[in-house]
């Protein structure tokens, strides 16, 4: 069986979406894995989402993206004051996670504050093809930004290509030089609802594949190659006594 590389969306403590997709997906332990980050925040399960990705690491061949909930939560396990806002936090998902994590014990906490500090903040393959939470703003690309947590803050890139004229030549003085960079570029962290889409939406060479679980959405992963996609259930059917960031 040929090799296949997916890319999955903001998932956002949807263990049950999470796994529906990985089966509809039908992939193998050949096949590599890209996650673009939010794994946690919104629905009830997010140490449960954190415990299922370390263990689906031992198997199959996963890349872990670092997105902003992920460090959100991870200063609040570390009690780190520093950027920190929890009332912000719980506003935006994090009351879920606060509340999960009560029965949660030190070890695995331990656990998952090492899995969260191992993240990634963009990956880039050997066909220069971008994979990273939310985007970047150096002219120069990634290996040039000079305040990182912009991979996993910045909504920037993704209100540029909304913006953009479609007709805009690649060797017009007025393209955007970040889009010469690379070959195309995967993010997350702005849901393709908010524009009314309800799969995963593709400007310029810039793919969003946040199809809204953490709302009322669904949850996508996406054949690199094909751009062949498989989806969840809708996260509220899934979990029909919570409110997810809804």
């Amino acid at each position: 069986m040929k090799e296949k590389t997916y890319v999955i969306g903001d998932i956002h403590g949807g263990l049950k979406a999470l796994v529906q997709v990985l089966e509809r997906a039908n992939i193998s332990k050949n096949d590599t894995l890209i996650f673009l980050g939010d794994f946690v925040d919104g629905w009830s399960e997010s140490p449960a989402v954190l415990d299922f990705l370390i263990a689906l690491e031992k198997t199959h061949n996963c890349i872990f993206i670092k997105g902003n909930h992920d460090d959100l939560l991870l200063k609040w396990l570390q009690n780190d004051p520093e950027g920190f806002d929890e009332k912000m936090w719980f506003a935006h998902g994090g009351e879920a996670s606060a509340l999960a994590y009560q029965n949660i014990d030190f070890t695995t906490k331990e656990k998952h504050i090492h899995f969260l500090q191992s993240l990634q903040d963009y990956y880039l393959d050997d066909e220069n093809r971008l994979f990273i939470h939310a985007g970047f703003t150096n002219l120069r690309g990634v290996a040039h930004e000079f305040f990182t947590p912009l991979f996993y803050w910045d909504r920037t890139l993704w209100e540029m290509v909304l913006a953009m004229d479609n007709e805009l030549s690649k060797d017009g003085l007025t393209y955007p030089n970040r889009l010469k960079l690379y070959k195309e570029i995967y993010i997350g962290h702005t849901p393709v609802t908010k524009i009314e889409e309800t799969a995963p939406v593709n400007k310029a060479c810039v793919w969003n594949v946040d199809t809204g679980a953490a709302f009322k959405g669904k949850l996508t992963i996406m054949d690199v190659d094909t751009k062949e996609f498989w989806q969840s259930d809708a996260l509220p059917d899934l979990y029909p006594h919570e409110k997810g960031r809804n």
